[in-house]
């Protein structure tokens, strides 16, 4: 305990020296910072901050130092995630190769394939997308008809992918193939490609709220190498599985990821509702703000337990199912009681009657409506849940 007293402090300090001012505040969506070969910054100091924790190899934390990581423990990097929060530091590098690719590379990945693409990662250097969903294949994902046929040194991808989230912007794909024709789920493998590849085409999709993040995607007779094939061929349900895992940890917790754009529930509620100390008079509305942030409290001391759990090599293997639908069901509860507070201030589109606050809850609370279908809807996880945590019968 001592070491990790001497660690938070440590870290505390180098966070108040290095974390620039701006990097403070809450995030706007197009601040966000996503990397890649071509990165933009709108705020400057969103560069200084990225490079500071790339140096420090703080964007990944617990990853080993030879891959770009910082080599924290699960304790020490709980402690840098809290001292984050303390500060209000905005995450320095958002990405799927960290949330998805990474983890399952680490586990199935060869020495060349980790060298080759961990680095890069960590830098920021790459951006990635995930071909998993198809027209026919979406929550029965192992129905995918993509295939990857052997051409001797190569492999020839043809195919559509569905809800390719950013792929438009995207350097690189992990995408899952049917490499076998003859059995389901032993007939797909995990195939790594550059986006730039001949035959690859993005059209972006778009969404009530706006944005057009989701893509789909198009594969005619695109080259990808034998050597990027993560695994073993027609293995890569096993690798799809465990992506899953590491996906719907990430989206269980979007409610943290957009959380610092979005004021908590109370303050929302406190400068509509209040009077001028504050105080709310709706009895029922006071309640279901206390539960609901009484629930948020619980769902952070549950997955840290977890986590735990994980690195003991106890912990449930619907453990991600259970947060993913959990925590994506209360996300949308936030935003359903924050709709309940602003009322028709949050119904602005556009225009200069709404502040900019407003504007953004309203789309905010149009996008969370996602978040209960993307990476397996709710019904799916509560499939999951009775089969394979409480083993009830079919």
């Amino acid at each position: 305990m001592e070491a990790l007293d001497t660690f938070r402090a440590e870290t505390r300090a180098w966070l108040e020296e290095n974390c620039p001012p701006t990097m403070r505040t809450p995030m706007p969506e197009e601040e966000r910072v996503w990397g890649g070969r071509n990165p933009e910054f709108k705020n400057p100091e969103s560069k200084v901050w990225m490079d500071c924790m790339v140096e420090r190899g703080w964007t990944v934390p617990a990853w080993p130092k030879e891959y770009g990581g910082g080599g924290l423990s699960k304790d020490e990097a709980i402690i840098l995630g809290e001292e984050m929060g303390r500060l209000r530091c905005r995450i320095p590098l958002f990405s799927f190769g960290i949330s998805m690719l990474g983890p399952v590379l680490l586990k199935y990945g060869t020495p060349e394939q980790k060298a080759q693409h961990l680095p890069p990662i960590a830098r920021g250097e790459l951006r990635w997308c995930q071909g998993y969903s198809e027209p026919g294949a979406g929550s029965d994902l192992a129905n995918l008809q993509t295939k990857a046929e052997d051409k001797g040194d190569h492999y020839s991808v043809n195919g559509q992918k569905i809800w390719t989230s950013y792929a438009h912007f995207a350097d690189w794909i992990f995408c899952l193939v049917r490499t076998d024709t003859s059995v389901k789920h032993a007939g797909i493998s995990f195939l790594l490609f550059d986006m730039t590849t001949p035959g690859v085409e993005t059209r972006p999709i778009a969404l009530i709220s706006g944005g057009s993040f989701f893509c789909e995607t198009f594969f005619e007779d695109v080259i990808v190498p034998k050597e990027n094939l993560v695994g073993k061929l027609n293995g890569g349900w096993e690798i799809a599985k465990q992506l899953l895992q590491h996906e719907r940890g990430m989206i269980s917790n979007i409610g943290k990821a957009i959380g610092g754009k979005v004021p908590p529930v109370y303050k929302v509620a406190k400068k509509y509702l209040g009077d001028e100390d504050g105080k709310i008079d709706d009895p029922a509305l006071r309640d279901a703000i206390v539960q609901h942030t009484m629930n948020d409290r619980a769902f952070d001391l549950t997955i840290r337990r977890a986590g735990q759990e994980s690195e003991a090599g106890t912990a449930s293997g619907g453990a991600s199912s259970m947060f993913k639908y959990y925590g994506t069901e209360q996300n949308k509860k936030k935003f359903e009681l924050i709709m309940k507070c602003v009322g028709t201030n949050g119904l602005g589109w556009e225009g200069d009657e709404f502040n900019d606050e407003e504007l953004m809850i309203c789309r905010t609370w149009l996008r969370s409506k996602g978040n209960s279908i993307e990476g397996g809807t709710s019904e799916v996880q509560l499939n999951v849940i009775a089969k394979r945590v409480l083993e009830l019968p079919d």
